[in-house]
């Protein structure tokens, strides 16, 4: 089974394919709905109770099991293959740690405006690319939660104008995508107005 992904979506590879649990799934737009349904799930859980401590690897992996967890088997755990993207495989827990404690410094110290925090904080979760796939949906909840545990609105991601989703194709996922680029040089001016737009 071979599905069409949007531009900038991660591969799996054969194995990883094979952890798709719904076995009824033919086609791209069953697997967007069914993944859709879960992630209403996992995020309604992330934001179930206002949690003290989000930044810990435990939560990050939870979120992403509660997310993506009723569609693939390995759910909530880290890739054990290199993708297009992302730091190399065995280097995911040692950057996950480091960037934990880089955002508690952020925090505590007001190294940045907490947008800033936070948009940082997703660029990097997006490039160390921690699962098998699920990364960006994810990193953009769990950024979403981080602000939320600060007392800060969530970021809407492009969607005032509700153009279309950036899970899809689109001029949305363009400047999305294209945002990320910018903060790959070191810019986050146009994902802090993306986040907000």
């Amino acid at each position: 089974m071979k599905f069409f992904l949007p531009k900038g979506a991660t591969p799996l590879n054969p194995d990883e394919m094979a952890g798709l649990i719904p076995q009824s799934i033919s086609n791209m737009h069953d697997l967007n709905a069914i993944e859709q349904d879960n992630i209403l799930q996992g995020t309604q859980w992330a934001y179930s109770r206002k949690r003290k401590e989000v930044l810990t690897e435990k939560f990050l992996r939870d979120l992403h099991q509660k997310m993506f967890g009723l569609v693939w088997k390995w759910a909530g755990h880290y890739r054990t293959s290199n993708k297009t993207i992302g730091v190399n495989w065995f280097q995911v827990p040692g950057e996950i740690l480091k960037l934990i404690e880089n955002v508690r410094y952020w925090i505590t110290n007001e190294t940045y405006p907490t947008d800033e925090i936070a948009a940082r904080f997703h660029h990097r979760l997006v490039s160390i690319h921690p699962f098998p796939n699920g990364n960006g949906r994810w990193a953009r909840v769990m950024t979403d939660v981080l602000l939320f545990s600060l007392d800060k609105e969530p970021f809407t991601w492009g969607q005032k104008k509700k153009v279309e989703s950036l899970d899809q194709a689109g001029s949305s996922r363009e400047a999305y995508l294209d945002a990320l680029q910018h903060a790959d040089a070191r810019d986050y001016k146009p994902l802090l107005k993306f986040a907000r737009s």
